[in-house]
C-alpha cells in the first residue's frame, strides 16, 4: 500500500481518507498524488476550506495572491479561506508527489472557541509556509502516517482519531512555529521578480482603476517591456490578469453577500456594468446573476474546475460558508495589509 518517491511518508499515488463531506461545518480530505506541469492552472483559484499542503518532493512552487514562492521536498503550506492560490510544477520534470490536506474546524464549539482560534492563527502568518527540521519534522511526518494507516486500516472511531492527530499536527505546527527556517527567496531573474512584484500589487489594489502605463511607471519599467515580460512570466496579458483578479472577488461577493450586482461591479473595479456583464461571462461562461443563483450546484462546478489539483471525488466547492465568513476573512485580510 506504501510507495512513491519518499521513504519517510507513507504514499500511494490516488490514494486519499476522506471525513465527512467538505459541505459538513467538519470535514477532512487527505488527497495522496503526483502532479506534473500538465495540471498547472492558469489562474489562481480559491475555496471555503482551510488547505495544507505537504511537499513529499524535491521543489515546487506556490503563488499565493500573486506572490511567488520556492518550495523544496517537506514544505508545508497553509491556507486560509478565500485566499487565491495555485501550485506550478516545474516544466518537463518528473512527476512531483504531494499530500493535499482540505478541511474545516467548527470555531464555534463551546468551551473550544478561543483554542480553535489560536490554533488556526498559524494560517495568519505573512508568509504561511513552515519549514521545519529534525525532531520537529520526524513528529508531523509520524503523525500523518498515522493518519495515513488510519485510512488503510479503516480502524474503530477512525473519523475521531484522523481528527485528533490533524489537530495534534496543527498544534505542532503552532507549538514551534518559532524554528520555522522558510526564507522566501529572491528570484534571480531580475525580470521576474518585478512581474510577480507587480502582480502581488494588483492582488492588493485591483478595485482601483490600473492601467499598464501607471503600473510600468511605479515600477520604472516601459509598457511594452512589462507587456511582453508579464506575458512570458504569467502566461497571462496584463489586462486578462487583472481581470481575472476582480472576475474571482466578485464571484465571492455574488454567492455570499446579498449587495447588489452594480455595486458588487464598482467595488471589484470594473468601468461599467455592460463590462462588468461581459467580462464575466467571458471567463465563467454564465451571466453574473445566474452565478448568483447556483442553480444545481453550477457555480460551485465552475470554482471546482477551477481546480484541477483537487483530487476527482472531492465535491464541489463553495467559496465561503456565510456572509459573515466572507466579511472576517476581508477584514483580517485588510488587517494585514495595513
Amino acid at each position: 500500500m506504501m510507495d512513491g518517491t519518499d521513504n519517510s511518508v507513507y504514499f500511494k499515488n490516488g490514494f486519499f481518507v476522506k471525513v465527512n463531506d467538505d459541505r459538513d461545518p467538519l470535514f477532512y480530505m487527505f488527497d495522496y498524488g503526483v502532479r506534473t506541469d500538465s495540471i498547472n492552472m492558469e489562474f489562481q483559484h480559491f475555496h471555503d476550506f482551510y488547505e495544507l499542503y505537504f511537499l513529499l518532493d524535491d521543489q515546487s512552487s506556490h503563488i499565493i495572491e500573486g506572490d511567488y514562492f520556492n518550495l523544496q521536498r517537506y514544505d508545508i503550506v497553509l491556507l486560509k479561506p478565500a485566499y487565491l492560490h495555485m501550485t506550478k510544477y516545474p516544466k518537463g520534470e518528473s512527476p512531483k508527489a504531494r499530500l493535499v490536506v482540505d478541511f474545516r474546524i467548527p470555531d464555534n464549539l463551546p468551551g473550544m472557541e478561543k483554542s480553535i482560534k489560536q490554533l488556526l492563527s498559524i494560517f495568519e502568518e505573512p508568509i504561511p509556509i513552515f519549514r521545519f527540521k529534525g525532531e520537529v519534522r520526524a513528529k508531523i511526518i509520524n503523525l500523518f502516517n498515522e493518519i495515513y494507516m488510519l485510512g488503510v486500516d479503516r480502524h474503530t472511531c477512525r473519523d475521531l482519531m484522523i481528527h485528533c492527530k490533524f489537530i495534534e499536527i496543527l498544534w505542532t505546527i503552532l507549538d514551534n512555529r518559532k524554528e520555522n527556517c522558510y526564507a522566501k527567496k529572491e528570484i534571480t531573474d531580475t525580470i521576474t521578480q518585478k512581474v510577480y512584484e507587480v502582480t502581488s500589487y494588483l492582488h492588493v489594489h485591483y478595485p482601483e482603476e490600473i492601467s499598464l502605463q501607471a503600473i510600468a511607471e511605479r515600477f520604472y519599467v516601459s509598457p511594452y517591456y512589462l507587456s511582453h515580460q508579464f506575458k512570458r512570466v504569467t502566461g497571462s496579458n496584463f489586462v486578462s490578469y487583472l481581470q481575472q483578479i476582480r472576475i474571482r472577488n466578485a464571484q465571492q461577493l455574488l454567492l455570499y453577500t446579498n449587495k447588489k450586482i452594480k455595486d458588487i461591479c464598482e467595488e471589484c473595479g470594473f468601468s461599467s456594468f455592460s463590462q462588468f456583464n461581459r467580462v464575466f461571462s467571458k471567463f465563467c461562461h454564465i451571466t453574473p446573476s445566474l452565478f448568483r443563483q447556483n442553480k444545481e450546484h453550477k457555480s460551485e462546478e465552475i470554482l471546482r474546475s477551477m481546480d484541477p489539483e483537487r483530487h476527482a471525488k472531492a465535491t464541489p466547492s463553495k467559496a465561503l460558508q456565510s456572509f459573515d465568513d466572507y466579511i472576517a476573512v476581508k477584514h483580517k485580510n485588510e488587517l494585514n495589509q495595513k
